[in-house]
C-alpha cells in the first residue's frame, strides 16, 4: 500500500526543510555601545561584523552554516556584562566575543560563563577575548572556555622594554594608570620589566586613577612635572588617553609615553597633532601604513571601502575566522568539541602565522613597536584621521619572542 503524503505533511516538511536551511551558529558580541567608551565599542564591533561577514561570504562553517551576530552593551559593567550573558544565551548564542569593557569585567564574563556551563553543559559557551591583556586570565585564573586573542601585558610590556633597552635619553619615569586590575598589571609589568631593562633608570612616581570619570588631567600632569619626569608609563585608554595627552599639551609637558594599545583608539592621534609635542609609543600586531605588512594593508582598503570607518585591529577582524576554523577543524558545533579544537590551533592570520597556546589559551601573536610621529615620507608616509600624523615602525618581535612562562593549571571537562 502506498503511503499518501498529506497537504498538511508535505507542507510541514516544507516549513522543517526550510528552517533547517535557515540554521545559523549564533555568536554574541558583548562590549560597551554606550557611555565614555561607545565609540571604542561600536569600532570594535565593526571588526567582529567585518570577520563574521567574511565568514559568511565563503559558506560560512561547516559546508553551509551561517554566523549569526548578536550585540549587547556591557555598559563598561561586569553586573551588566552578566545580564548580558544570560540574555545571549538564552538567544541561542553559544560564543561570546567581548574584550573592550576592561579586565576586571572580562574576568566577571569568564567566571560566570564557566558558572554556567558547569551547570548547563548541554548549551555552554565560549568566550573569546579579543583585548582585555591581564596575564592572569591566562595565568592564575584561566579557564578552558576562555581564549585570549591579543597579547598579554607582560608580552606586550616585554616588546616595550626590549625598545626601551636602546633609549638611553629616557630617564625618569612616572607611572600614571587606570585604577583596576589591567592598569596596576601595567603599572607593575612596567616597573618590573623597564628596571631589568634599564636599572639605571629612575621611578619617580606613581598614580592611579578612576576609569573614564576623569575630565580634567591637569593636576595630575602637575605632580608629574614637579617630580622631573620625563616618560610616563601608562596603561589608558579612550578618552582617558585623548585627556591625558590633551592636558599634557596645555602644560606644555613634553613627555615620552609607553602605552599598550593607545593608538588604535579613534582621536588619540588627533589628540598627539594637536598637543604638538610629546611622543606616545605604543604596541599591537599591526599600525595603520606599515610597510611590512601587505596583506592588512589590502585588508584595511576593502574594510573602509565597505564600511567607511578606518580598520584598526587585525585580531579582532579575524576572531570570527579563527572560531570557524576552529569549527571546521571539530567538525561540529557542539561547543565543547570547538573548544577542544582551538587548543593548539594554527592559523595563518593576515599579521602572519598565530598559535592558541593550549596549554594556557594565550594567542602568540606578533608586536610591532611603533610610535605617532609626523609624516615625513620616509618612516612615517601616511597621515591618520585627517592630520600630517602616522604611525612609525620602531621594532618587530614575533609572539615566540614575547612568550612568557604561565601560572596556568588548567582544569579541562571530561
Amino acid at each position: 500500500m502506498k503511503h499518501l503524503i498529506t497537504p498538511i505533511a508535505l507542507a510541514a516538511s516544507l516549513i522543517a526543510g526550510t528552517a533547517q536551511a535557515q540554521e545559523t551558529f549564533k555568536v554574541a558580541y558583548i562590549d560597551p555601545l554606550s557611555g565614555p567608551f561607545a565609540g571604542v565599542g561600536e569600532l570594535m564591533l565593526s571588526h567582529v561584523q567585518y570577520g563574521v561577514g567574511e565568514v559568511n561570504a565563503k559558506g560560512g562553517v561547516l559546508k553551509g552554516t551561517k554566523l549569526e551576530l548578536l550585540k549587547f552593551d556591557s555598559k563598561l559593567s561586569a553586573q551588566e556584562s552578566q545580564n548580558a550573558l544570560q540574555a545571549a544565551i538564552d538567544q541561542g548564542a553559544r560564543v561570546i566575543v567581548t574584550g573592550g569593557s576592561g579586565s576586571s569585567v572580562v574576568a566577571a564574563l569568564v567566571d560566570a560563563a564557566a558558572k554556567h556551563n558547569e551547570r548547563n553543559p548541554q548549551s555552554a559557551v565560549i568566550v573569546l577575548n579579543h583585548s582585555s591583556i591581564d596575564p592572569d586570565l591566562t595565568g592564575k585564573r584561566c579557564n578552558f572556555w576562555h581564549f585570549q586573542l591579543e597579547a598579554n601585558t607582560a608580552m606586550k610590556m616585554k616588546a616595550l622594554a626590549n625598545y626601551i633597552k636602546k633609549q638611553p635619553d629616557i630617564k625618569n619615569v612616572y607611572l600614571l594608570n587606570q585604577d583596576y586590575a589591567h592598569g596596576r598589571q601595567w603599572a607593575r609589568y612596567g616597573q618590573e620589566m623597564v628596571t631589568l631593562a634599564r636599572p639605571d633608570m629612575k621611578f619617580v612616581g606613581q598614580d592611579f586613577h578612576a576609569i573614564g570619570r576623569v575630565k580634567d588631567f591637569s593636576p595630575y600632569i602637575s605632580k608629574i612635572k614637579a617630580t622631573g619626569a620625563d616618560t610616563l608609563i601608562t596603561g589608558n585608554w579612550g578618552q582617558d588617553m585623548i585627556l591625558l595627552l590633551k592636558a599634557a599639551g596645555e602644560a606644555g609637558a613634553n613627555y615620552r609615553y609607553f602605552n599598550h594599545s593607545a593608538g588604535s583608539f579613534p582621536g588619540t592621534v588627533l589628540a598627539v597633532s594637536q598637543s604638538r609635542i610629546g611622543q606616545l609609543t605604543w604596541v599591537a600586531e599591526w599600525h595603520p601604513g606599515q610597510a611590512e605588512a601587505p596583506k592588512v594593508e589590502a585588508l584595511a582598503k576593502a574594510y573602509k571601502a565597505k564600511t567607511g570607518k578606518e580598520f584598526l585591529a587585525p585580531r579582532i577582524e579575524f576572531t570570527p575566522l579563527m572560531l570557524a576554523a576552529a569549527i571546521n577543524k571539530a567538525q561540529s558545533l557542539d561547543t565543547l568539541k570547538i573548544a577542544r579544537a582551538m587548543e593548539d590551533l594554527s592559523f595563518e592570520s593576515v599579521v602572519g602565522p598565530v598559535r592558541m597556546r593550549g596549554e594556557d589559551h594565550q594567542l602568540l601573536i606578533p608586536q610591532v613597536v611603533n610610535t605617532i610621529a609626523p609624516v615625513d615620507g620616509k618612516t612615517v608616509k601616511v597621515g591618520w584621521e585627517g592630520t600630517n600624523y602616522g604611525f612609525r615602525t620602531d621594532a618587530i618581535y614575533s609572539g615566540n619572542e614575547l612568550a612568557q612562562g604561565t601560572e596556568c593549571k588548567m582544569v579541562r571537562p571530561q
